[in-house]
């Protein structure tokens, strides 16, 4: 019967090819004394209360309250910001209308809006316009950059400065004319 038959032969290669280092690691190892390590069981509670103590301890990492505010993380908050609140201003308009169409009807908005005060109306507009037109002109900004383009600090900045150039020019078009 050979080795191989018995299943022997990749163990019998591993000791005869091994260096004479890997043959001694058994005896290394019964040398070298061990540490005795304790463990106990716990309770959820108990184990997350020391969890707890451990973050604690932890340093916190800094807050964008340390560092200077600066044009390209404000504009991308600013465009999330504006970005959600238009999406839910469409939303909330939507679904009003499906759950009370007689009253979100054309004429009855038009109505509403001929009561309302002008300085009412001209701030109402303000709030629609400003965050619409620095969502849109943000918007060709992130295109121009998915495009390669602006892709340095100052073409980051210029590209910012004309973002908010044209959302106040644009929004004063559409708040008076």
């Amino acid at each position: 019967m050979s080795v191989r038959a018995v299943g022997l032969a990749p163990s019998l290669r591993r000791a005869t090819f091994a260096p004479k280092f890997a043959r001694n690691q058994v005896a290394l190892r019964s040398v070298i004394g061990k540490r005795g390590i304790q463990t106990q069981s716990l309770p959820p509670s108990t184990s997350q209360g020391i969890l707890n103590e451990q973050r604690l301890k932890r340093p916190s990492s800094p807050h964008f309250t340390i560092y200077q505010p600066q044009l390209t993380w404000l504009g991308s908050i600013a465009h999330r910001v504006t970005g959600a609140s238009l999406s839910a201003l469409l939303y909330g308009f939507s679904l009003a209308y499906l759950v009370a169409p007689g009253t979100f009807d054309s004429a009855h908005v038009i109505e509403f809006v001929a009561g309302v005060p002008d300085y009412v109306k001209t701030a109402a507009k303000v709030v629609l316009a400003v965050p619409f037109a620095f969502h849109g002109f943000n918007g060709v900004r992130h295109l121009a950059w998915d495009l390669g383009k602006f892709m340095t600090v100052k073409g980051a900045y210029s590209s910012g400065y004309a973002v908010l150039g044209a959302t106040a020019l644009s929004t004063v078009y559409l708040v008076w004319w």
